[in-house]
């Protein structure tokens, strides 16, 4: 695929070098980078991850955890013991 077409785009000066800095990690470059999301976007006709604004309800709860409020703490075993009694509630 020949590479004839330039994309020029303006962003955060820390964005970009944040962004730079993974890419270098991963052993690509920004248009590397960019040409995989852009073939992503053709390939899922669509933005390859989930774009939506939270109702209050879900702001509300998501702001509240960040917070720590209205939190419960739960070990493993007591999460498996009250799955099993639900599992035997069911029969």
């Amino acid at each position: 695929m020949a590479m004839e077409a330039m994309i020029r785009a303006r962003c955060d000066a820390d964005l970009k070098n944040a962004a730079e800095a993974i890419f270098k990690e991963l052993g690509i470059s920004t248009s590397q980078a960019i040409n995989m999301f852009l073939a992503k976007v053709k390939r899922e006709k669509g933005i390859p991850f989930e774009l939506k604004i939270p109702n209050d309800v879900t702001a509300n709860a998501m702001e509240e955890a960040r917070s720590g409020i209205n939190m419960e703490s739960i070990t493993i075993d007591a999460l498996k013991a009250e799955f099993e009694s639900m599992k035997h509630a069911k029969h």
